[in-house]
């Protein structure tokens, strides 16, 4: 008799974003008529640049020559890939991080949920709330999470998010072994200094603890002040792994290209105490089970890090951003307060007259046709917050936001 894996079954509902999307086919098939604006999922909706569409070119020409064709491409990356990303995305930025510590990939989604398979499921996790569902889902998958009881798991430390601390996680108060950090955060929008980013390093340090984070949003940071990566924080390197992505940065959701960067100097240990490089773990889990990015998307990610590759993409954010900058204008207008937008994609908004972050989004999607994400599918902390984004056109966002001043609440 084949029996399922228990733990799948500790799994609440279904995934987030696939819930939105059931509710929204609904509608759009009972009501073929309505104009739908889906500001939900994190998707981008502004095309590949030109500097992009050239290197793939390149690289579709290369396959088709012998003398330049490639098969299986590297575990880890290309050279060529990895050599890019350590000069544009740390060197430049004074933090030492060579080629050999980036291992490219098809999502940060896919290796922030593959990640937790490194380690002891006897772990014990720390995750803010709200907080993307990936990073709980999958350690809930492999058993860490324990029971869930009022809306959470026994066996997780939530660090709450919320209005009365600026929506940024306190420090635990107790040990915990591998904490999950997202700045600019999603879902909040919210970013975190270089001296609340010392205190999480310190705190690692002192409890033998890693940091996994998230940094798959830091091309939005525009404030001077803001750290773009863990690594410009002394010690990190000692305790923290780094994820990164194209997607949004560059418009990659469907073309695929991420990367993660593990530092040379993080130890984990086994049983006997003895230490092991996480570098080093990691590639023989991706040998295993992961054949690397095909080389047409490795020369197209690699036009990316070239100067007018930067130019081209910082451009897209801009316009991005400035859709965020409507989207907060027309809810400042409404009285609706809100977080985010000034360095994130995201704004996290306080639902109107305490209503229910699902009773809300069924409310925009049906008297507005404007699609979001409920706060409470990102956790507890959640409920009473909705999601919006800025990735859509120019055109589609201001009329969102007509439809809101029309809303009664």
């Amino acid at each position: 008799m084949v029996k399922i894996n228990p733990n799948f079954l500790k799994l609440q509902g279904n995934y987030l974003f696939a819930e939105i999307a059931r509710f929204v086919k609904e509608y759009t098939e009972a009501n073929p008529d309505k104009k739908v604006i889906k500001l939900g999922i994190g998707d981008v909706t502004e095309p590949l640049n030109p500097t992009v569409i050239a290197g793939l070119n390149e690289g579709v020409a290369e396959m088709s020559r012998r003398e330049t064709f490639q098969g299986y491409p590297p575990y880890e990356g290309f050279d060529f890939v990895r050599e890019a990303i350590a000069k544009n995305d740390f060197a430049d930025r004074g933090i030492n991080i060579s080629k050999d510590e980036i291992f490219v990939s098809t999502g940060a989604k896919e290796d922030t949920a593959n990640f937790q398979e490194l380690f002891s499921t006897d772990m014990r996790i720390a995750i803010t709330d709200p907080v993307y569902p990936v990073y709980l889902d999958t350690n809930v998958m492999s058993g860490r999470g324990g029971d869930f009881a009022n809306g959470r798991y026994t066996n997780v430390t939530y660090l709450d998010c919320n209005a009365e601390n600026n929506f940024i996680p306190a420090i635990p108060t107790g040990k915990v072994d591998i904490i999950y950090l997202c700045f600019p955060n999603n879902p909040t929008g919210q970013v975190a200094t270089k001296a609340q980013l010392t205190k999480w390093v310190e705190y690692a340090k002192a409890n033998n603890a890693l940091i996994l984070f998230d940094a798959a949003y830091e091309a939005f940071i525009r404030e001077p002040d803001i750290p773009h990566s863990i690594f410009e924080i002394p010690g990190a390197r000692e305790c923290a792994v780094e994820f990164r992505s194209l997607s949004k940065t560059a418009g990659f959701t469907g073309t695929r290209f991420a990367y993660t960067i593990i530092p040379n100097d993080v130890m984990i240990t086994d049983e006997t105490g003895a230490k092991h490089q996480l570098n080093k773990i990691w590639v023989r889990r991706q040998a295993t089970k992961f054949n690397g990015v095909s080389y047409i998307i490795q020369k197209g990610a690699a036009a990316v890090f070239t100067s007018e590759g930067q130019i081209q993409v910082k451009k897209t954010i801009d316009y991005y951003l400035e859709n965020t900058k409507i989207i907060g204008a027309g809810l400042s207008k409404l009285g609706i307060s809100y977080t985010g937008g000034k360095n994130s994609p995201y704004i996290w908004l306080k639902t109107p007259n305490n209503m229910g972050s699902w009773e809300f989004f069924h409310k925009l999607l049906n008297e507005a046709n404007v699609v979001g994400t409920p706060g409470v599918g990102f956790g507890k902390c959640g409920e009473g917050y909705f999601r919006l984004t800025g990735f859509g056109a120019r055109a589609n966002i201001e009329e969102a936001m007509e439809r809101f001043a029309k809303l009664k609440f």
